[in-house]
């Protein structure tokens, strides 16, 4: 579904992304893990599209992207649930919903199916995002990504600030998407027994370059708890 290869990214005169490459899989969840600073929301917003990319190529779904503007690859099929959740916190839940079929046609509904995910936004549809728990906008943004039906989810460490009632509610339904067969999950993630407990396979990442890569089964025995120790 998504083949990133040999990128290359500078801020200025910094490298920041060097020469790193990774995949992603319909039905598997690829975890990205490293210490603070290591580049890897960097790397997501390359993906993106929000920051430039020197060198290197994106493919997803069999075509070459890295010349797409955000909006064409939210388009093309990737939901991006960033850090820092992004909700519009003067829009309703619902409205807020509604955001992420904005480049669908016009009365598409919302889908029902987001509800059963995260059964607490039924029950708060009319409620101000900026009103709701931290845990809880993160369930909205999940939603929010989730609304038009992508390919590929992409989440910048979605258990930052959560309650572990909600961390648990959330892996639940990370797993169950990838489980489905038809879409790629791509997780930034620094708790690292979350990361552990979902990763079919593993990339990470060290002054902005791939320091070790593999399976998730197999994290344990790489030792990759003491290289993203901070």
């Amino acid at each position: 579904m998504l083949t990133i290869n040999n990128i290359n990214q500078y801020y200025g005169g910094s490298h920041i992304l060097r020469d790193v490459s990774l995949q992603a899989t319909p039905g598997k969840v690829s975890v990205i893990l490293g210490r603070n600073g290591v580049g890897k929301t960097t790397l997501l917003k390359s993906l993106m599209g929000l920051v430039p990319i020197r060198s290197g190529s994106i493919e997803f779904d069999g075509q070459a992207i890295q010349n797409f503007t955000p909006y064409e690859r939210a388009r093309a099929g990737i939901g991006f649930v960033p850090q820092g959740r992004e909700i519009f916190a003067r829009l309703t839940v619902q409205e807020n919903l509604a955001m992420g079929l904005a480049y669908k046609k016009a009365g598409t509904p919302i889908p029902q199916e987001l509800f059963e995910l995260f059964p607490v936004l039924k029950q708060m549809l009319h409620r101000r995002g900026g009103d709701l728990s931290g845990g809880q906008q993160q369930q909205l943004a999940i939603a929010r990504a989730l609304a038009a039906g992508p390919k590929l989810l992409v989440l910048d460490e979605p258990t930052e600030g959560i309650q572990p009632s909600i961390i648990k509610d959330i892996g639940r339904v990370i797993r169950m998407l990838a489980d489905r067969g038809d879409m790629a999950i791509l997780l930034v993630e620094q708790y690292y027994d979350f990361a552990r407990e979902l990763a079919d396979d593993y990339v990470v990442m060290e002054r902005g370059a791939v320091l070790a890569s593999g399976l998730g089964v197999n994290m344990e025995t790489d030792r990759i708890r003491e290289m993203v120790a901070i």
